[in-house]
C-alpha cells in the first residue's frame, strides 16, 4: 500500500492525478501538497510551498509518505522568470532533498519535451536517449534541463530513491488555455515558412493515468509521454478550417524584435525557434518499457480539445 504526496495536487493536472490515486486499490493515503485546498474527496490537504526548503520533509514524515509525485510548477511561464526559477528549479531541489531526508522510496517528476530544446538538428522523433540540451533563451526549457541534470546526479549518488521522469508533450484538456492553444484562436494560423512545426499532443487523463502507474506499480526510468503520431501546422489549420499566414523566419524575427522593443508584445525574436523547431516525442518506451499506452493519439486528443472548446474550429 502506497502513501503518496502530490505537490501541486490542487492544480489542473494535480487534481486529475489525486482523484485517480484516491480510487486506486493499492494506495492507502493521498496528500495534496499545495498552497490551495484540494477539492477531491478522500484527499488530505496540506499547505506545501516548494520554495520553502524546510517545510516539505516534516509533511512527508507526518504522513509517512513513501512516494512523491512532483507536479508543482508555474502554470503560464514567461512572465516572471525569477519566480519561475524559484518554483521550478529551487522547488525541485527542495523536493528532492526532502525526499532523501525523509526516506521516500520513489519520486515521480513531471518534466517536459522542452527539456530536449528547440534545435534545428533535433532528430525527427526524439527518443529518451537523445541529449537534454534545453535552450538558454527559453527560461522554461532551460529550467527543465537544469532540473533533469539535478535528478540525473541524484540517481547516481542516491540509487535508493527510485525516480520516474516524464518528459511530457503538449497537454490538452477541457480547461486548457495557454500559449500553444492561443495559436489556434485567431482567424489565421501563423506558420514559419518552410517548416511544418509538428506538435505531439496528449490528453490530460492519459498523463494522469501514467502518473498513477508511476506512483504505484510502474518501473523506474525516464519516459516521453505523448499520444501516438503528430500534427503539423498545415494539418491543424485544415482541421480548424482556417487559413495560414506563412512568414519567412527572418521577417518574423525582425517583426518580433521591433514589437518587443516597443513593448507591443512579450515575445522576442527567439520565439521563431520555438515555433520552427518543435521537439517531437517518440512514445515507444512509454508503451513497451513502462507498460502504458495513452488512450488517445495526438490527433484524437486534438479532436477532444475541439469538442470541449466549441468555437475554436470554424
Amino acid at each position: 500500500m502506497s502513501r503518496v504526496l502530490v505537490t501541486g495536487g490542487a492544480g489542473f493536472l494535480g487534481s486529475h492525478v489525486t482523484a485517480l490515486l484516491a480510487e486506486h486499490p493499492s494506495v492507502e493515503v493521498v496528500v495534496s501538497g499545495d498552497l490551495r485546498d484540494s477539492a477531491v474527496p478522500g484527499v488530505v490537504s496540506e499547505r506545501v510551498d516548494v520554495t520553502d526548503a524546510a517545510g516539505i520533509a516534516p509533511v512527508l514524515r507526518r504522513h509517512r509518505i513513501d512516494t512523491v509525485v512532483h507536479l508543482a510548477a508555474i502554470v503560464n511561464p514567461g512572465r516572471d522568470v525569477a519566480l519561475e526559477y524559484r518554483v521550478d528549479v529551487d522547488g525541485s531541489r527542495n523536493v528532492l532533498d526532502a525526499c532523501l531526508d525523509a526516506g521516500v522510496r520513489r519520486l515521480v517528476v513531471s518534466s517536459s519535451g522542452a527539456a530536449y530544446g528547440y534545435h534545428a538538428d533535433n532528430p525527427e522523433w526524439l527518443d529518451e536517449g537523445d541529449p537534454v540540451r534545453g535552450n538558454d533563451e527559453f527560461p522554461y526549457s532551460r529550467h527543465k534541463r537544469i532540473v533533469e541534470e539535478m535528478l540525473a546526479g541524484a540517481r547516481a549518488e542516491h540509487p535508493e530513491l527510485e525516480q520516474v521522469i516524464f518528459r511530457i508533450g503538449t497537454i490538452l484538456g477541457p480547461t486548457v488555455r495557454n500559449q500553444i492553444t492561443a495559436l489556434w484562436d485567431g482567424r489565421r494560423l501563423l506558420r514559419v515558412a518552410g517548416s511544418d512545426s509538428p506538435f505531439v499532443f496528449v490528453w490530460v487523463d492519459d498523463v494522469a493515468g501514467a502518473m498513477v502507474r508511476a506512483a504505484t506499480d510502474g518501473p523506474a526510468g525516464v519516459f516521453n509521454v505523448a499520444g501516438d503520431g503528430r500534427m503539423t501546422v498545415p494539418e491543424i489549420a485544415a482541421r480548424l478550417g482556417k487559413r495560414m499566414l506563412s512568414v519567412p523566419a527572418w521577417v518574423l524575427g525582425a517583426a518580433l524584435a521591433v514589437g518587443h522593443a516597443l513593448r507591443l508584445t512579450e515575445h522576442g525574436p527567439e520565439k521563431v525557434r520555438f515555433l520552427r523547431h518543435r521537439p517531437v516525442l517518440a512514445n515507444r518506451r512509454l508503451k513497451q518499457e513502462f507498460g502504458y499506452t495513452p488512450a488517445r493519439s495526438s490527433r484524437e486528443a486534438f479532436e477532444e480539445y475541439l469538442r470541449t472548446h466549441p468555437g475554436v474550429a470554424r
